[in-house]
């Protein structure tokens, strides 16, 4: 194979700079993190993005990545202790909406747990990766370190099995509660590799790929998990859970994904969020 600027540079920045291309990122921007953060000369890196832009080498086959998913090929799924129900199932993007993931007393074991804890809900930084409160989240909000109790270790091992993902490639639980008028403005789950602040978050554990929603009370009124893009809201059910995945099965973020918790008109919404990570975390 005649050796040209692009398939000179690792696979893994190849493919980097095809899905990029492909998601319409400017060329200016991703020479850009090819010099900074891949340490490439300048001319190298413009020649490599407009091989890429202009088809004139033959590329590999984009690998195909392992992804966190729900088996959805029945309407119940059997975990080594419950049986989960499947109530929707949206293919692209992928999002799953589940019954009966923990019982009446777990999921008020959790909220009674946290109680003391909860502090007003952080935001990550896009400058500098730093966790900060911002008007967008008025939520109170706890985090939960992996296995930090008996409960908690059998819940994360429940998820394990319906995501069909290791423990340690997630984060522990984080405990949110909103009362009436409280929110989480559209947002999403996955860091943008673009951005200094995101990225130095993707340093330990590597992206967010998936995302488990787990409704620990019933809302009166308001409070639904909502994807604006795609027109789907989610009302708060105790017990239930809604799982979507944050990425395409190349770990690309997929921005159809945009999603918020919308404020609470009448009555107090607690939720425990859960984020499976690429690698061990």
């Amino acid at each position: 194979m005649t050796m040209t600027a692009l398939n000179s540079l690792p696979t893994a920045w190849q493919d980097w700079i095809v899905g990029n291309l492909a998601r319409a990122c400017e060329p200016e921007g991703i020479a850009e993190i090819l010099v900074r953060d891949g340490r490439f000369d300048p001319a190298l890196a413009r020649s490599a993005i407009e091989e890429a832009g202009q088809g004139r080498v033959k590329l590999r086959a984009p690998i195909l990545a392992a992804m966190p998913d729900i088996d959805t090929s029945s309407n119940s799924i059997r975990t080594s202790d419950r049986v989960v129900d499947v109530l929707f199932t949206l293919a692209s993007p992928r999002v799953v909406l589940l019954g009966n993931v923990l019982s009446d007393e777990e999921a008020s074991a959790l909220t009674a747990y946290c109680q003391s804890r909860l502090e007003r809900s952080p935001v990550v930084n896009d400058n500098d990766g730093t966790i900060q409160q911002h008007q967008s989240r008025t939520s109170r909000g706890a985090f939960i370190q992996r296995m930090e109790t008996e409960l908690v270790g059998r819940v994360e091992a429940r998820l394990a099995e319906l995501a069909r993902w290791p423990v340690d490639h997630s984060e522990g639980l984080q405990i949110q509660q909103y009362d009436a008028t409280n929110e989480y403005r559209p947002h999403f789950d996955w860091f943008d590799p673009e951005l200094a602040g995101p990225r130095k978050q993707m340093e330990h554990g590597g992206q967010r790929l998936g995302t488990f929603v787990l409704y620990l009370s019933n809302v009166e009124s308001g409070g639904g998990t909502t994807f604006p893009t795609i027109g789907l809201e989610v009302v708060p059910q105790k017990g239930g859970a809604v799982f979507f995945q944050n990425t395409d099965n190349r770990y690309v973020p997929d921005a159809r994904t945009l999603h918020a918790g919308s404020p609470v008109v009448r009555g107090v919404k607690t939720i425990a969020n859960k984020w499976l990570r690429e690698r061990a975390y």
